[in-house]
């Protein structure tokens, strides 16, 4: 039986003992467990600050606020929904087009630049790319024989169909499937712009005909993709 006043051996010492000599023992239960620092709550948050606090608060109502002010954009289904895309009734009429018709005029005579003269496959790259918004295109070939001799200007050119407006004042959905339409682009008005081989042609009108089929893509995508010219069954 041990003397009451000897101190009990801790488990660690007992353990160090066995494994290393009786000095190297002590130092390491003196550094390593003795004089350890006891961290209390070492991974908690600093001490409450009620400016800090309130200042969160104020950011976290801040935030919020910017969520309701700033709704989420509309799909295209719920834009579709509310008639975003249509045309007031009151605002279906020709004339209100015809400035758009004649901007367009202007805008393919920069795209073709001298090819409205000589066609030919840089005209025909470049019509590719173009937006049509505001052509006047004109239905000459179709498998629905209702559609031949729909002519109008442009208000919308989606992906698979034309939106245009007549000179009766009223709107035509025509589908790009099937459908072969025809544009014309007369030259250039002002004298300057026109080289001498056009005087001496008398200045024709550049006509167009469009397979529709060929080109069911969005005036967006059209703008950065690369047409190749390969065999076509309908021409």
């Amino acid at each position: 039986m041990e003397p009451k006043g000897k101190k009990e051996q801790s488990i660690a010492a007992a353990l160090l003992a066995k494994a290393f000599d009786a000095d190297e023992a002590n130092r390491i239960f003196t550094e390593k467990v003795q004089q350890r620092p006891l961290f209390l709550r070492p991974s908690s948050p600093p001490p409450n600050d009620g400016r800090a606090a309130r200042r969160r608060t104020r950011e976290k109502k801040r935030e919020q606020r910017k969520k309701v002010l700033k709704p989420k954009p509309l799909s295209a289904a719920e834009r579709r929904r509310r008639g975003l895309y249509d045309v007031p009734r009151e605002g279906q009429k020709y004339a209100l087009f015809e400035p758009l018709h004649n901007l367009w005029l202007g805008y393919i005579h920069e795209v073709l630049g001298n090819e409205i003269y000589t066609g030919g496959e840089g005209a025909a790259a470049k019509l590719t790319s173009a937006d049509f918004h505001g052509a006047e295109l004109e239905v000459v070939r179709s498998v629905c024989v209702s559609r031949v001799g729909i002519k109008g200007i442009v208000i919308k050119d989606s992906k698979f169909a034309f939106e245009v407006i007549t000179r009766k004042n009223k709107v035509k959905l025509v589908p790009k499937e099937g459908t072969v339409f025809r544009f014309e682009v007369p030259p250039p008005t002002k004298g300057d712009q026109q080289p001498q081989a056009a005087k001496q042609d008398q200045l024709k009108s550049m006509v167009v005909e469009l397979h529709g089929e060929q080109f069911q893509f969005r005036s967006a995508d059209r703008a950065s993709k690369k047409f190749r010219s390969h065999f076509s069954k309908i021409l």
